[in-house]
């Protein structure tokens, strides 16, 4: 059933027929969709739509209006307290829909909305780097509206993003590793507690840290074995071509440019293309380094086994202070949690485990996991979800596992809910 509604009365969930304009003149490609996104909420809201139509047969009906009585003449300050808070909530409906919304999702459903927004992106992300292959325009409004779907999922649910981005195949490797850098990097950023307008520059400098791959050679990018040292240092110009190629967009963010520049500096001098030392690399280029690191040895490629994210973080931290920033990587440390999602653990039952979740507020090494493997029996087991931050719970962890040591070659469908990506 279609019914008009003011644009304020919109919430996530839902379905929108059409806009109160001419689809041209609004910021959406799609003449009607779900509204899943907190982005596409403000985006609507900055629109100034007076009306929209929804299709209450396909998401969310408005709730009926609830008739309040007048306040008595005699109590103007209360009406006036009243109209006050009113104009406050509209001011914050943003955060209010996500505080709403974040709650009533399952674990299952965020899981299926990261996936979906991931898959959007990941295609996106690919016509744009394509485009930009072939020498036309990069569309930074367009990157502006994937940076705020991508930092709106990591508010609601950072961790379901930040998991499944490690998924990879070999064919979309460098686009999702964007996509990985981008929420990595405003995860980081709100960790941090930079300004939104910071977070903001901070994911679009990660979506675009790598665009400048898009000048090295397929064959090169996707060689399944070890480079050669004339083919490693033409992956090394890459850097430099997509400085090159984002100076010419209109109104660049300056922090993109810096971070796709100098995203492989080193604080000992030892990185490139410049070799910056110390404080000559700023902090959002430290924060890339950060971010593009960890999603590139966590990730598999044909040369390689990704490695465990736990073990990850583990190695990283030995590079603190030669080549990462030793406070910016205890932030990161912080916003992933010590035993990321994926991460494989022996639990102290003697049963082997993944982490699913870290509910947030909860302490570090007290994840959510899913045990499905019994080291005395030699065999898996019903798997099972135990929450080790529960009260009067006794299980615990007691180290990280690899994966490849048990011949376990899928552990991602223990928490993700299929096969790892080749």
């Amino acid at each position: 059933m279609l019914k008009k509604i003011a644009s304020t009365d919109l919430v996530l969930g839902m379905y929108i027929e059409r806009l109160g304009r001419s689809w041209l003149e609004t910021p959406f490609w799609k003449r009607s969709f779900l509204l899943e996104s907190p982005a596409d909420l403000e985006r609507i809201l900055a629109a100034r739509l007076n009306e929209v139509w929804i299709d209450t047969a396909r998401g969310l009906a408005p709730p009926e209006p609830v008739v309040v009585a007048a306040p008595p003449p005699e109590a103007p300050a209360a009406a006036a307290a009243a109209a006050a808070v009113c104009t406050e909530a509209k001011a914050h409906v943003i955060d209010v829909a996500v505080a709403k919304v974040a709650p009533s999702l399952s674990r299952d459903e965020q899981m299926a909305h990261a996936r979906r927004l991931i898959e959007r992106t990941r295609q996106a992300v690919q016509t744009m780097f394509d485009e930009a292959r072939m020498g036309k325009a990069l569309p930074v409004g367009h990157a502006y509206e994937l940076v705020d779907d991508i930092a709106a999922s990591v508010l609601l649910g950072g961790g379901m993003l930040l998991g499944l981005a490690r998924l990879k195949t070999a064919d979309n490797y460098t686009y999702m590793h964007s996509v990985a850098v981008c929420a990595l990097m405003t995860a980081l950023a709100r960790e941090l507690e930079l300004a939104p307008e910071q977070v903001r520059s901070a994911g679009l400098a990660g979506l675009l840290h790598d665009i400048g791959k898009m000048a090295v050679p397929s064959a090169i990018l996707n060689k399944p074995g070890s480079l050669s040292d004339a083919e490693f240092s033409c992956v090394r110009t890459h850097a430099a071509a997509g400085h090159r190629l984002l100076l010419e967009v209109d109104d660049i963010d300056p922090v993109a440019l810096d971070v796709c520049l100098h995203h492989h500096e080193k604080l000992d001098g030892s990185g490139y293309p410049k070799g910056l030392r110390g404080d000559e690399i700023s902090l959002y280029a430290r924060m890339g380094a950060i971010c593009d690191v960890y999603d590139a040895v966590t990730s598999n490629r044909p040369y390689k086994q990704g490695w465990c994210p736990a073990e990850s973080l583990r190695r990283m931290a030995a590079w603190r202070g030669g080549h990462l920033d030793a406070k910016l990587f205890a932030a990161f440390v912080k916003c992933l949690g010590i035993y990321p999602l994926g991460t494989l653990v022996r639990l102290q039952s003697e049963r082997l485990a993944v982490v699913v979740g870290q509910a947030e507020g909860k302490t570090l090494t007290s994840p959510t996991v899913r045990a499905f493997f019994s080291i005395r029996a030699g065999t898996c087991i019903v798997p099972s979800v135990i929450d080790l931050a529960a009260p009067g719970c006794q299980e615990r962890i007691v180290s990280t596992e690899s994966a490849a040591q048990w011949g376990l070659l899928d552990v991602d469908r223990y928490w993700a809910g299929e096969p790892a990506a080749a």
